[in-house]
């Protein structure tokens, strides 16, 4: 269930506090923060965050259709692999292989 309307979107107050210190000061610095859930505004769009996902800061440029959603969403904290298994290994030596140039025979030296 999402948050009551009367209650409004949760911003973290300190990220709000460093939004009015960089408007105020006119500089346009990516915004450290660990505030994963707070929800973006639009007031948000245009800015760079960077946010914590348990190990490094990862970036984060808002755009319009990032409204809405938690700034957490777009910094992963799980690194994706890939899935195993025989089929898989057949299907990534088939496009090694086809990413091969062609071998270039080099032509018979004279005797």
């Amino acid at each position: 269930m999402g948050r009551s309307l009367k209650k409004g979107p949760y911003i973290h107050p300190k990220l709000l506090k460093k939004m009015g210190q960089m408007v105020a000061s006119g500089k346009k610095q990516p915004i450290k923060t660990w505030a994963r859930a707070s929800t973006i505004t639009p007031d948000m769009v245009g800015w760079k965050f960077q946010v914590h996902n348990g190990r490094q800061f990862i970036e984060v440029l808002v755009n319009e259709n990032m409204v809405g959603h938690r700034l957490g969403e777009f910094a992963l904290t799980r690194k994706f692999i890939k899935h195993g298994g025989k089929m898989q290994k057949e299907q990534e030596r088939a496009a090694a292989e086809a990413a091969k140039p062609p071998a270039a025979t080099a032509p018979a030296a004279k005797k």
